[in-house]
């Protein structure tokens, strides 16, 4: 038991690392930018919120056991914006070496199982993960939204940037969501060209 509640606690303290990578989003209030272990809570808590408006075949709980999981690579591969600039493949191999590093702290059960989840979360296709991956999208926008357009003023982006890079990843996986939040973000960006 001790050797894997040691293994277990090597975990839990590298997670905590998770707070000290800092996002390209600010918080709503604009205040500061958020650090990637307060994004993982925060779309954990949307998921439990906005469960109701998952297809109906969608695991609200592993839903939320993906979102806490995802985002623990940057802890070594660092965050890549989604408007930012950067190679896909080379932030694949390094996430990659990341999940295989980090998660490989843990009891080989728990490596394993955590592993998977988040692999298929980077996969995209169950139903589960493409729920998942849709409010790991919705979030941010929302954040710009409230903060007067956040990372969307830091990169510059404009309306047609943000519904190809964002917009389809929503709507995979929660269309309800993107039809709420596409006549906000147009009327924002159309109100602020």
């Amino acid at each position: 038991m001790s050797d894997r509640l040691t293994a277990q606690m090597a975990f839990l303290n590298e997670a905590c690392r998770l707070k000290s990578v800092i996002r390209g989003t600010t918080l709503c209030d604009g205040s500061r930018y958020e650090n990637s272990g307060e994004h993982s809570w925060h779309i954990a808590l949307y998921a439990m919120t906005l469960g109701e408006h998952a297809p109906e075949d969608v695991n609200i709980s592993r839903v939320i056991r993906m979102l806490l999981l995802h985002d623990l690579v940057e802890i070594d591969a660092g965050d890549a914006p989604i408007f930012g600039d950067h190679d896909p493949a080379e932030m694949t191999a390094k996430e990659d070496a990341a999940a295989k590093r980090i998660f490989g702290l843990l009891p080989i059960d728990q490596a394993a199982a955590f592993r998977a989840l988040w692999d298929e979360f980077e996969a995209n296709e169950s139903p589960d993960a493409q729920f998942a991956k849709s409010l790991d999208r919705f979030q941010p926008p929302n954040q710009n939204l409230a903060s007067g357009g956040g990372s969307w003023v830091d990169y510059g982006t404009d309306y047609e940037t943000f519904e190809a890079r964002v917009g389809s990843k929503i709507e995979n996986g929660a269309p309800g969501l993107w039809n709420w939040l596409k006549p906000h973000a147009f009327g924002w960006f159309n109100s602020n060209r």
